[in-house]
């Protein structure tokens, strides 16, 4: 009887590149990959701007990833944090000449803290992975290292 249990991680999957290939390579070293798309935005009806909305793209991106690695997907819808915690934020500084970057906001407040909080009590698991160069885990006891 083999006692070795693989160990269950999860791979925040962006549609892109990065977090694709780190999906790719915990499979490949004999982890059980969880990917999971952040719904952190959406574009409203009455918003008439010309600019365009990725986030579905993305998704289908990310979908398609985990199809072709066999993995699950799970989405989490982000959104509300995100406008709060994030771009109301980002609004302020902007407003009082700062030159703020949400991606810090996001990978403190929606990243390592609502999306490793959604991972530890729904897909329970501890280990979490990115494609970017700011990564987290923790160790068994829940201590990050």
């Amino acid at each position: 009887m083999n006692l070795h249990l693989k160990k269950r991680i999860v791979c925040a999957m962006s549609g892109g590149v990065d977090s694709s290939v780190s999906a790719a390579l915990l499979k490949k070293k004999g982890y059980e990959v969880i990917g999971c798309f952040m719904r952190n935005w959406e574009k409203h009806e009455d918003d008439d701007s010309q600019t365009k909305c990725t986030n579905d793209q993305d998704l289908e991106d990310a979908i398609y990833v985990s199809k072709q690695l066999n993995i699950r997907l799970h989405i989490v819808d982000f959104i509300k944090e995100y406008w709060t915690k994030v771009f109301e934020l980002f609004l302020d500084d902007y407003q009082h000449g700062l030159t703020p970057n949400p991606d810090i906001l996001c990978n403190k407040y929606i990243k390592f803290d609502s999306l490793l909080k959604y991972c530890q009590e729904r897909l329970d698991t501890t280990y979490l992975a990115t494609g970017h160069y700011a990564q987290i885990k923790q160790d068994e006891r829940g201590i990050k290292i």
